[in-house]
């Protein structure tokens, strides 16, 4: 039998969350190194997970198959195409820097021996995080992908209600009650979706009969399986209702500003960056590829949503007071430029949503930490209690205004060449659609420049005069998401050689073709 290699990747961080809990109380550092360690090591499996994908060769790589439950057909698979291998490496890639960044994050106020260990359970839960979340890009079966989907929610949880940002600017009591409506909301919200999914899980299995991806698809090859119409529109909406809460898309999105404001902002990229990916990544795995024909049936109104997404959250963004907010309205418009490029039913817009999901999470792993080096300096959120940063802190300045700038999809770096093919992938279908759309670039400009302008410039305020500059940890956390933004905004080759043959299969899932351009014939 050979190395398994998928199972590898989440067993690693999930032992790694067991040792580091097991820390004792008083050994924090020894705790953040364990953590630290085990985060590498998994990057380590990813990166060969990533090397040994062949993207032109089968649709699953490196599947694994075993019986799990076997009265109900519940399988363990698992198996990894070009979009599900990106995202791995994505979420491995991203979760050091999210343990660096959160160094301090979790200790105690004060110095103390005793029993309660939040500095280990603090990590502990970030890599039982990222163990669930790499399981569900490599799971085939759908009654297994949906219990990682649900189980992520604890881990979670317990990190925005227990884990909360100290810069609230309000009394104690008040930052706990906070952080406890924003944990219970998340946790609701996800599991109302996730509720539903289950219903719908159950329905295909007693359609279907399987709830394997690869016996499905063979099943509806070979006309054994043909779905009444009106039974897969219904389980399509099961489906697509829970992806649409994690991803979130309006009007399903009000839970993130709440979890990312009150969150540490390692937590906060945590959710974003890694973990609200899970739902756009299903849409394409499992909407298009189990209900091709429901998933077209309902793309009109899922671009109305996702245009919707992408104005609303941009509009919100430009009102915001509170920097940690104004990220979370701006990741709402980014989500919502992705579901679009999704169901744009074109090659161009699918390719464009699968890097703007990896784009998207570096870019808002640069910006956030950044700003949360900035808050735990100033010890506030609000926009106004700033200006004048850049002339006591250059280099926080600069990283600051690059993940600004990415935010806003500049030309030459990393998300501009995303977001450009999903707009190109969206005008050859839906030209109206395609020109909404790009009013979300410029309310981008506006509202991450005046972030910049209100905070970075004008007069030295009092209270950030003696403000340090960014320190060795906090330079070896950013450097790399911005060396990164770089490289692949001027050759994202790499991406995409693994990305597009993925695209083909599920666009010939959906059985859709690219738009023939129409060109007026020369007189």
């Amino acid at each position: 039998m050979s190395f398994p290699l998928l199972t590898a990747t989440a067993v690693l961080p999930a032992a790694g969350a067991i040792v580091t809990a097991a820390v004792p109380a008083a050994r924090r550092t020894a705790a953040k190194w364990v953590a630290l360690l085990f985060s590498l090591a998994t990057l380590v499996l990813a990166a060969i997970v990533l090397v040994r994908f062949e993207p032109g060769g089968n649709r699953y790589q490196l599947t694994e198959s075993h019986s799990w439950i076997k009265e109900f057909g519940v399988r363990y698979e698992l198996g990894v195409d070009g979009i599900g291998v990106v995202l791995i490496a994505l979420t491995a890639l991203l979760i050091p820097f999210i343990i660096m960044a959160g160094w301090n994050d979790a200790d105690p106020l004060e110095d103390s021996n005793s029993r309660w260990r939040p500095t280990q359970g603090f990590f502990a839960l970030i890599l039982m995080v990222e163990a669930m979340v790499i399981l569900s890009f490599e799971a085939t079966d759908v009654f297994l992908f949906y219990i990682l989907f649900e189980a992520m929610l604890i881990p979670m949880y317990f990190l925005i209600g227990g884990f909360g940002d100290r810069a609230h600017g309000g009394s104690d009591e008040n930052a706990a009650a906070q952080r406890s409506y924003a944990a219970v909301k998340f946790l609701l919200y996800n599991l109302v979706g996730g509720l539903i999914m289950l219903a719908a899980v159950i329905g295909l299995y007693v359609v279907a009969g399987s709830f394997s991806l690869s016996e499905i698809a063979e099943a509806r090859a070979s006309g054994q399986l043909d779905m009444a119409t009106n039974t897969e529109r219904l389980l399509f909406l099961g489906f697509f209702f829970a992806f649409a809460i994690k991803a979130p898309l309006w009007p399903l999105h009000t839970w993130l500003p709440n979890a990312m404001g009150e969150s540490t902002a390692p937590v906060a990229v945590l959710i974003t960056a890694v973990v609200d990916k899970v739902g756009t990544f299903a849409m394409l795995r499992f909407c298009l590829q189990l209900f091709p024909e429901a998933s077209k049936w309902a793309t009109p109104v899922i671009v109305v949503l996702a245009l919707v997404s992408i104005v609303y959250g941009a509009l919100l963004a430009v009102g915001q007071r509170d920097i940690k907010r104004l990220v979370a309205y701006a990741s709402i418009s980014h989500f919502g430029f992705i579901v679009l490029g999704i169901f744009a039913m074109t090659s161009q817009g699918q390719s464009g949503a699968t890097l703007y999901m990896v784009n998207h999470g570096i870019s808002t792993a640069a910006l956030m930490l950044v700003a949360g080096f900035l808050i735990s300096r100033r010890g506030s959120r609000l926009i106004a209690d700033y200006g004048g940063v850049q002339k006591v802190a250059p280099v926080l300045a600069g990283t600051f205004l690059i993940g600004g700038l990415a935010t806003l999809s500049l030309p030459g770096l990393a998300p501009f060449v995303s977001e450009f093919l999903v707009l190109v992938g969206t005008f050859a279908r839906y030209p109206v659609a395609g020109i909404i759309a790009t009013s979300g670039i410029v309310l981008a400009a506006l509202y991450t420049l005046v972030l910049y302008q209100r905070t970075m410039t004008g007069p030295v305020k009092a209270e950030v005069r003696g403000m340090p500059d960014l320190k060795a940890r906090e330079l070896a956390v950013i450097a790399p998401l911005i060396a990164l933004l770089l490289f692949l905004g001027v050759f994202p080759k790499p991406l995409t050689e693994i990305v597009n043959p993925a695209v083909e299969h599920t666009m010939s899932d959906v059985q859709q073709k690219d738009p023939r351009p129409e060109v007026e014939a020369a007189k």
